[in-house]
């Protein structure tokens, strides 16, 4: 891989991670049609998320802080020493802290598990296009049926074990974990902006997690004959970064007065497009 195709990849990933089009499929698909030509790994992919979850970081280092200091002083007992006061029954950003934390179990769990199948079989690029097709399906009917009603302070512990299973989901390439979440949310009635935001805070712990999964138990993907390199998955990191933090304000911003009906669309005519490469035997289907 040369440096210019890290550049695209970092690019690529960070215009659609906190898009719900599953930046896992575009790397996936682009890595293939570079002059490198071949998958760039689930080591690599894992790891320049790490660039745009820096960018989450660093836009919503506001909320991160009032979060952890409020769950701290929640569960030292500030808030009162009974059970409920400590699980933040008294104060909203406490109760987030948790729903976090519970909303995080699923995709530790089952990523844990059935690390080796989602690397190898998962990968498959029809899967793939099914997963876009099926799941952008599920994102506008969320979109069109959603009440829209409810903000995160309203979230329950119920909530925020089914929005960990809709991330969840997205260890299959696919199905996005911006998608999976928002449209669980969606569905749950809160407002698009409410959706969003909590898929970005739910992803912090996933992503960490999955990257430095990655980095202890297959960081010689990277150095291998044929793999990316070490200063290529920097660069894409890099770029990740710069590029997503742009695309959060921008996104924050659109969905206040647009649907995600337009992101349905793109979705499905991605699939149809990787069907029609791998019909044609432009991309490797594994």
């Amino acid at each position: 891989m040369s440096w210019w195709e890290a550049v695209i990849l970092g690019l690529v990933q960070g215009i659609t991670e906190f898009l719900p089009i599953s930046s896992s499929a575009h790397i996936r698909v682009i890595g293939p049609l570079l002059p490198h030509g071949a998958d760039p790994g689930a080591a690599f992919t894992a790891i320049i998320q790490l660039g745009t979850e820096a960018a989450v970081l660093l836009y919503f280092r506001k909320d991160i802080a009032r979060i952890i200091s409020s769950w701290v002083r929640a569960l030292a007992g500030k808030d009162g020493t009974s059970r409920a006061a400590r699980f933040g029954a008294h104060n909203a950003d406490a109760r987030m802290g948790w729903w976090v934390i519970l909303g995080s179990v699923p995709i530790v769990v089952l990523g844990f598990l059935f690390q080796d199948f989602i690397e190898g079989h998962l990968r498959n690029l029809y899967l793939t296009a099914a997963m876009l097709a099926i799941f952008g399906i599920v994102l506008g009917v969320a979109d069109k049926v959603g009440r829209k009603q409810r903000e995160l302070e309203t979230l329950t512990s119920k909530d925020a074990i089914l929005l960990g299973l809709a991330q969840a989901m997205a260890l299959i390439p696919g199905v996005s974990r911006s998608g999976g979440t928002i449209s669980m949310g969606l569905l749950l009635g809160l407002t698009r902006e409410a959706a969003a935001r909590y898929s970005f805070l739910l992803a912090i712990p996933a992503v960490l997690g999955s990257a430095g999964l990655e980095l202890v138990t297959n960081a010689d993907e990277l150095t291998a004959a044929g793999g990316p390199g070490a200063v290529n998955t920097v660069i894409a990191t890099i770029v990740a970064f710069a590029v997503g933090y742009v695309v959060i304000v921008w996104f924050l911003k659109l969905i206040t007065h647009h649907t995600f009906w337009p992101f349905v669309w793109y979705r499905l005519g991605l699939a149809a497009l990787i069907v029609a490469l791998l019909g044609a035997s432009v991309i490797p289907a594994l």
